[in-house]
């Protein structure tokens, strides 16, 4: 009888699995708390009306426009590169809110919360790039597809438009997504590392954006030897069908690069997690 008693009273494997501190579960906390941020839906809508929209935009602008351009704009004109342009004002929402996604947990103390739960804290950080990264490839890709035919369909009227199944196209389109992904991992390594919301986002746009300029004063010689391994330098290369500059690294070189300088963001933030108290 009192065997009978104990086996009713104990817990459902399934409820044992749900209170345990897994990967899963994890994942699926920071999965709640992504989507609860009203921040976090403002601003992947802003990088998915950037990535979708953009290039749609130019390309229209470009068309109606075509007889007053250049004959050189016209003969360089690729429907390729435009069709998936609109990385260059998404990279800026993605960059800004991988940052945030762990450094204003810092701000507010939510991660000493984070830390309580989940002990060993580094399966906090795994689960953020997990969930950030997925999200973020999934709507990327998304929305650079749809730009890419989109712009094609209005690049018909001269005759300028590409297939999907043309050289480099698909490398581009995909590309795309996989460099914003990585951007976003790099991002939420360096909010964990600088754990400042502003000092993070400081830090994203001075290595990403600043430094290029700064390498731009230099001579020519030294100038072109580093900037292809600048980090933006270095992860655009798989999201280009053309190059403007010779001084650059093959795409998937370019792209291994870039994902060394997101491994590289990421374990000096899983050293400090380790390592530093919340």
């Amino acid at each position: 009888m009192s065997t009978a008693i104990a086996t009713d009273h104990a817990p459902a494997p399934r409820a044992r699995e749900r209170g345990r501190v897994t990967q899963a579960n994890v994942i699926r906390s920071e999965w709640t708390k992504l989507w609860s941020l009203r921040s976090t839906r403002w601003s992947l809508l802003a990088a998915v009306v950037a990535q979708g929209a953009l290039g749609i935009l130019v390309a229209a602008v470009q068309m109606n426009r075509w007889t007053h351009l250049s004959p050189h704009d016209r003969e360089t004109y690729n429907s390729i590169d435009t069709g998936v342009g609109g990385y260059h004002l998404a990279q800026l929402a993605i960059g800004v809110l991988g940052v945030m996604i762990i450094s204003s947990e810092y701000s507010t103390g939510m991660i000493r919360s984070s830390f309580m739960a989940v002990p060993k804290r580094l399966p906090v950080l795994w689960a953020k790039i997990a969930v950030f990264s997925s999200v973020t490839f999934v709507l990327m890709l998304v929305s650079s597809v749809v730009s890419f035919f989109v712009v094609q369909a209005l690049s018909t009227q001269h005759h300028v438009q590409h297939a999907i199944g043309d050289p480099t196209a698909l490398r581009v389109v995909v590309g795309t997504a996989l460099f914003l992904t990585v951007l976003g991992v790099l991002a939420t390594g360096i909010g964990a590392l600088i754990r400042n919301t502003a000092g993070g986002i400081a830090f994203f746009v001075f290595l990403l954006f600043v430094l290029p300029g700064i390498t731009a004063i230099l001579p020519h010689t030294v100038g072109d030897s580093i900037n292809p391994y600048l980090p933006l330098n270095a992860g655009f290369t798989v999201a280009t069908s053309v190059f403007e500059d010779s001084h650059h690294l093959s795409p998937w070189g370019g792209f291994a690069v870039f994902c060394g300088y997101a491994a590289l963001a990421v374990g000096a933030a899983m050293v400090g997690l380790l390592g530093r108290d919340a």
